[in-house]
């Protein structure tokens, strides 16, 4: 086994350094030589760069001395960058006896064309060696060429290669980085579970293996705001999962069918509450698909413009149960407040307002409040008409006395809603007096005495009130006598007796002008005595009235 190795090493010699010499002798035995004028090395090994300088011994009556060394790559002879100076190789060159250069740890990014250049102690006895060395690094490559996904796992076939070698090159075929599964051809199938990691290396170059194909790890979700997310604000979501072949992304939302982005960012540049909801992501290389956690977005916003409903809804009647709702979408969720029409003082702070047995004084406009961190919205005004039936009629009438002959109007009014239709009834009559507010009875006589009624009723329902008419006689002076004849006759005995007092006294004083006075008095008293004096006090007063008038017309 040992002599095999010496012997795959040798190949890889001959393979990654062409050993052909190449170089530029120059006059007067100025000259570089370069061991190999391309060399391919394995990406993490190390190479060295050799060459061979020569001088003249002398130049003049000067004894030349090499005073400086530099490889380079970046610059031209006039301005090289020493790669020891070059933070590009910072810590991996090395230089060695003679003009060899030892670069550790090669990159693909070093792949360059190098030249060796001396500088000796004479002004003009500097020297670079052209065309230079042409380095180039390869990485290990180790490719999935086929897949078939089983219940056990993945079965994969690979290949490995470098462009460095040849494809008859032998490989070793490693598990997560230790066990060594087999050395083999370039090709090698193995099923893969979740742990596992395989890469290959080229014989030979055992530490320098390839990167290892592996499943995704569980992909994690990260959100590029960690406060609270407001609608309209800018929103990243970004998924990663380790995983070679590097993996794919797929976004999807709960609860909503198929994939909603690709990519590895799920961008919303201005996020909207809809957008709310639980959101996941899928990574998926050759080897498998897995899936992230679940990550709720939680999308606040202000109130939206409250409704007002009312229930139950229809017609609303006095006396009922009666609520209005307040609703408005919000998150957070919003609080309320209720309020009525020119009236500042809040009614309640719930989403509903609740009327126990509503009355009519209830009626007018409602309104509501919708607060959160973010707002306050106020509602439309809702209209509340309480409808009821009429309340109990009241019944005015146009005169204060009912006498034979005049006109006389009796009108209904009733508080209700909607407004009152009237009808008027009078007592054993069958058919109503008249419809309307008004029952207006022209030319009144006994026969209209009686009971009257108003009847006053809408939709919701009917009250009456009645009212009894007595119609006078148009002799009223009669009737009143007949009515109270007691109190009558001693009124007129009372104002006989003064009458004739009075009749004596004025005699005395004025003999002619007696008889004359006396018969005017006895006109003015006939006169005066048509009035109805429906009680003693009436009557008392017109009499101390009429000795006034006496006393002025005849001054003592």
């Amino acid at each position: 086994m040992e002599g095999k190795a010496m012997h795959w090493t040798a190949v890889t010699e001959l393979l990654v350094a062409f050993l052909s010499v190449s170089g530029v002798r120059g006059q007067n035995g100025w000259s570089v030589t370069y061991s190999s004028s391309q060399i391919c090395t394995i990406k993490g090994s190390t190479v060295d760069l050799k060459c061979n300088y020569t001088h003249p011994d002398t130049v003049g009556d000067t004894v030349i001395e090499v005073r400086k060394l530099i490889w380079y790559t970046k610059g031209d002879n006039y301005a090289p960058v020493d790669l020891k100076d070059d933070q590009d190789y910072a810590g991996r060159i090395k230089y060695k006896h003679g003009c060899t250069v030892a670069i550790r740890d090669v990159r693909e990014s070093d792949s360059a064309v190098y030249k060796f250049r001396f500088i000796t102690n004479h002004q003009n006895g500097k020297y670079t060696g052209s065309p230079g060395v042409t380095l180039s690094v390869s990485a290990v490559e180790l490719q999935v060429i086929k897949w078939e996904h089983k219940q056990s796992g993945t079965l994969a076939e690979m290949t490995c290669k470098s462009k460095c070698l040849s494809d008859l090159h032998p490989y070793i075929w490693v598990k997560n980085g230790q066990d060594v599964l087999t050395q083999t051809s370039s090709s090698f199938s193995y099923t893969f579970s979740d742990a596992d990691r395989i890469s290959c290396a080229a014989a030979g170059h055992r530490n320098f293996p390839s990167p290892s194909v592996y499943m995704p790890n569980l992909p994690s979700v990260s959100m590029s705001s960690s406060g609270h997310i407001v609608e309209g604000d800018p929103i990243n979501l970004t998924c990663s999962s380790d995983a070679n072949p590097a993996a794919t992304y797929t976004w999807y939302k709960k609860d909503t069918s198929g994939p909603i982005s690709k990519g590895s960012q799920l961008v919303f540049k201005s996020i909207q509450s809809s957008d709310s909801g639980e959101y996941y992501c899928k990574a998926q290389n050759v080897l498998r698909i897995k899936a992230s956690k679940v990550v709720f977005i939680d999308v606040k916003y202000a109130p939206r413009l409250p409704s007002v409903a009312l229930r139950p809804s229809g017609e609303v009647v006095r006396g009922t149960s009666v609520n209005l709702i307040c609703s408005s979408d919000a998150n957070p969720t919003a609080e309320y407040i209720w309020f009525k029409k020119n009236n500042p003082e809040p009614l309640s702070n719930d989403s509903q307002l609740v009327f126990e047995s509503i009355q009519s004084s209830d009626s007018g406009e409602y309104y509501c409040t919708s607060e959160n961190m973010l707002n306050q919205v106020t509602s439309e005004g809702m209209f509340i008409d309480v409808k009821y039936a009429p309340n109990l009629p009241r019944i005015s009438l146009s005169a204060s006395e009912i006498m034979e002959g005049i006109s006389l109007t009796l009108s209904c009014s009733s508080d209700s809603n909607p407004a009152a239709n009237y009808t008027w009834f009078k007592e054993k009559e069958k058919m109503p007096q008249s419809s309307g507010q008004n029952l207006t009875i022209t030319n009144i006589g006994r026969q209209h005495s009686g009971l009257y009624f108003c009847e006053a009723h809408n939709s919701r329902g009917s009250h009456k009130s009645a009212i009894h008419l007595t119609v006078a006689a148009r002799n009223r002076n009669m009737t009143f006598k007949m009515m109270n004849i007691t109190k009558l006759a001693a009124a007129a005995l009372l104002l006989l007796t003064l009458l004739f007092v009075v009749s004596l006294w004025t005699r005395k004083k004025k003999p002619t002008d007696v008889k004359t006075e006396s018969k005017e008095h006895v006109e003015n008293i006939e006169l005066d005595l048509c009035p109805e004096y429906e009680n003693i006090s009436t009557l008392r007063a017109f009499i101390a009235s009429h000795e006034e008038r006496e006393k002025q017309t005849n001054p003592t």
